[in-house]
């Protein structure tokens, strides 16, 4: 919907970019440092307003997108930024319909976009040691959808614990995620697409070598994405001082079928290893 209802989330957005959010109530008022802003003023009217307070300060008022939302809901752990969570959405493929695992739901931040992503048709089953994060996540999944979908069963638990299988997709935010690999390979489809977010080059070595050893899977793809802003005022047109730069790696491969072992990756030989090869033979 375009227009604005009560119980809506909005955005309210300042001259200097300042951004605000509140949730309407009719007969409430948004108390700024300018003026009150009158609830009643938004419900009922277009998305994309101008609403002045009392002393003429203009705000642009819009639904918040679901990453607008992301960087000012409550969180109990880190969330996936949204640079992450939208390069996970189109790199593994997410499509209406899909029946994705996941463990480590956090805040709830890529809970939401691969509900989004699945559609009515989807499922997600979500598993999280933690009770108070996983409170947190289905709170700040239905606030951001405005209903708790029905499609999406959250676990108190470890994934250990996961008797469940014929998920076309399994992503893992967790501490160690190569602890569960097997139970994430048993529950997958062939061809299926696994996802590992982590946040140190150790984690990421550690899992890409499990995802190797197992033999399950095909050759891991580890990534990170690096997100620039760009200033461009006329002829001023620069990079934007301040960046996103590293918030997680993200490792992606898919499930092989029941009892085919992965293609070999075929290595050149180096010219480093042929002069080192050359210096053993004349030291012998």
């Amino acid at each position: 919907m375009s227009t604005f209802v009560d119980g809506d989330l909005v955005l309210l957005i300042d001259a200097k970019d300042r951004r605000r959010m509140i949730t309407l109530s009719s007969g409430k008022q948004y108390f700024t440092h300018h003026g009150a802003i009158d609830h009643d003023l938004l419900i009922g009217s277009e998305q994309g307003r101008i609403v002045r307070t009392p002393n003429g300060t203009p705000y642009l008022a819009l639904k918040p997108l679901l990453r607008d939302f992301v960087l000012s809901m409550p969180r109990g752990a880190a969330v996936i930024y949204p640079k992450d969570a939208s390069l996970i959405i189109g790199y593994a493929d997410l499509y209406p319909g899909a029946r994705v695992l996941e463990a480590g739901v956090g805040s709830g931040a890529l809970s939401a976009s691969i509900l989004r992503a699945v559609g009515t048709t989807g499922s997600l089953v979500s598993y999280e040691r933690r009770a108070d994060f996983a409170e947190i996540a289905q709170s700040n999944v239905q606030k951001f959808l405005g209903f708790q979908p029905q499609n999406w069963q959250v676990h108190v638990d470890d994934l250990l614990a996961n008797d469940q299988s014929g998920f076309t997709h399994v992503f893992l935010d967790m501490l160690e995620p190569w602890l569960v690999l097997d139970i994430a390979s048993k529950a997958m489809t062939g061809g299926g697409v696994l996802m590992a977010y982590v946040a140190t080059t150790t984690q990421l070595s550690s899992m890409v070598e499990a995802i190797r050893e197992s033999g399950n899977f095909t050759e891991p793809e580890p990534l990170e994405l690096i997100l620039r802003n760009w200033h461009s005022e006329g002829l001023a047109v620069r990079p934007v001082h301040r960046m996103i730069g590293h918030t997680g790696f993200l490792i992606f491969a898919r499930r092989m079928a029941l009892g085919e072992a992965p293609l070999v990756k075929r290595r050149r030989p180096t010219t480093s290893g042929k002069l080192l090869q050359e210096a053993d033979l004349e030291q012998k």
